[in-house]
C-alpha cells in the first residue's frame, strides 16, 4: 500500500488562507507523504491553477495520486443530472493532466426534508456513473465511489451501485474508496463495512473518528441513530484501523491510502502525527 494525503485534510487552513493547492503539495512532500489527492474544490483559477499545480508536482516529485471531485446526481431535474455529469467529465481531464489513474467520486444524497424517492434518487445514481464510467473508461481513468450519505453510506448499498453499473456498462470501470470513518455514520463497524467493499477498492481515506462526549456543543458528524462523532488523529478514535487493513491485505488490495484529517486540531501539527501513525498501520 502507498501513503498518501488528501488536501482535504488542510480545508480550513485552506478557508484561512494558510495554504493554496502548491502550499499543500510541498508540506504534503515535507511531512513524508508518498503522493496527495487533490480536489477540484480548492481551486480559485481553472485557467492558472493547473500550471501552478503541475509545478509544485514536478518541485517534489509527489504523485498525484488521485484528483477527487464531489458531484450528486439525486436530483430529479435531467439538466442538473447532465451538469453533475459534467463534474466527473472535469475530474477525469484533470487526473489525466497531471497523471492520476483514480478519481474519486460520489453518489449523491437527498435533503432530509426532500420528497425524492429512494428509488427514483438510485436510478439516477447508477444511469449517472455508467455514463462518467463510459468517460473515465476512454481515458484510461478508474472511478471510486465513496460511502457518503444515506443513499450510499452503508457497504453493501456501494457494492450493489457498484456491481449493477458494472455490469450495464460492459466493464469495471468504477470501482469503491471505503471511507473508514464514514461508515460509522451509518452504523457500521468499518472494518466490517470494508470487508463487503474491499475486494472493489480503488483507493481508501484513511480517517479516523470518535464519538463525541455527552453535552458536545461545537461542530460533530451527526449519525442516522443521532449519535455525534468528531474527528480525530488517526489512531486516536474509536476506528479499529488495524482490522480495516487487514480486511484489504486478505482483498489483496495494493493501492493508495490516503489520510483524510477531520478534526478539529491544527492540521499543520494533526496531518504530520496522523501521517506517522497511518504508517505504523500499514508497513
Amino acid at each position: 500500500m502507498k501513503l498518501g494525503v488528501s488536501m482535504w485534510s488542510y480545508v480550513h487552513a485552506w478557508k484561512a488562507g494558510k495554504v493554496d493547492v502548491p502550499g499543500f503539495i510541498h508540506e504534503a512532500k515535507r511531512i513524508g507523504a508518498e503522493g496527495v489527492e487533490l480536489l477540484d474544490f480548492f481551486y480559485r483559477d481553472r485557467e492558472k491553477d493547473p500550471a501552478d499545480i503541475q509545478k509544485a508536482l514536478e518541485e517534489t516529485g509527489l504523485p498525484c495520486a488521485v484528483f477527487s471531485i464531489s458531484q450528486n446526481f439525486a436530483k430529479p431535474d435531467p439538466q442538473d443530472r447532465q451538469a453533475e455529469l459534467g463534474k466527473i467529465k472535469f475530474g477525469v481531464d484533470e487526473a489525466v493532466r497531471y497523471g492520476a489513474k483514480v478519481v474519486r467520486v460520489f453518489a449523491g444524497d437527498v435533503a432530509a426534508d426532500g420528497d425524492i424517492k429512494f428509488e427514483d434518487a438510485r436510478t439516477w445514481i447508477v444511469e449517472g456513473l455508467i455514463e462518467g464510467s463510459h468517460y473515465a473508461c476512454e481515458k484510461g481513468v478508474r472511478l471510486a465511489l465513496e460511502n457518503h450519505g444515506k443513499l450510499a453510506g452503508r457497504g453493501d448499498q456501494v457494492r450493489g451501485i457498484i456491481e449493477e453499473v458494472r455490469e450495464r456498462a460492459g466493464h469495471p470501470t468504477l470501482h469503491a474508496n471505503p471511507d473508514t470513518g464514514n461508515f460509522l455514520l451509518v452504523g457500521q463497524p468499518s472494518h466490517e463495512a470494508i470487508r463487503e467493499v474491499a475486494s472493489l477498492a480503488g483507493m481508501v481515506h484513511f480517517k479516523d473518528f470518535a464519538r463525541a462526549p455527552e453535552g458536545h456543543e461545537g461542530f460533530a458528524y451527526q449519525a442516522l441513530d443521532g449519535s455525534k462523532f468528531l474527528g480525530t488523529v488517526i489512531g486516536e478514535g474509536d476506528v479499529d484501523l488495524a482490522a480495516c487493513v487487514a480486511e484489504l491485505r486478505a482483498a489483496g488490495f495494493d493501492g493508495w491510502m490516503n489520510v483524510e484529517y477531520e478534526a478539529e486540531e491544527d492540521p499543520f501539527t494533526g496531518v504530520p502525527r496522523s501521517l506517522e501513525n497511518a504508517a505504523r498501520f500499514i508497513r
